[in-house]
């Protein structure tokens, strides 16, 4: 199955999430097929903290890719920021 996940990266310390569509088999961290967005939980105000690309998005979830929860909560909250 396809899923879109975050996968980890940065410093120990110091995460920063690539939001990623992978085979639900591969590692957390491992192999991937496209790179849509990211998500620094540490960013500053100046800086972007969460960016996705909802075109991207949108076609692999037409094309039966499933959201892990993290990713989900995450679109959401891009989705709510964007409206206001």
């Amino acid at each position: 199955m396809v899923v879109i996940r975050l996968a980890r990266s940065g410093a120990k310390k110091r995460p920063f999430f690539n939001m990623v569509v992978t085979d639900s088999r591969n590692r957390r961290d491992g192999r991937f097929v496209e790179r849509i967005g990211f998500y620094n939980p540490k960013a500053a105000e100046t800086e972007q903290g969460l960016v996705i690309d909802i075109a991207r998005l949108a076609y692999w979830q037409g094309h039966g890719a499933q959201l892990s929860p993290t990713a989900a909560r995450l679109v959401k909250q891009a989705a709510a920021k964007k409206a206001a």
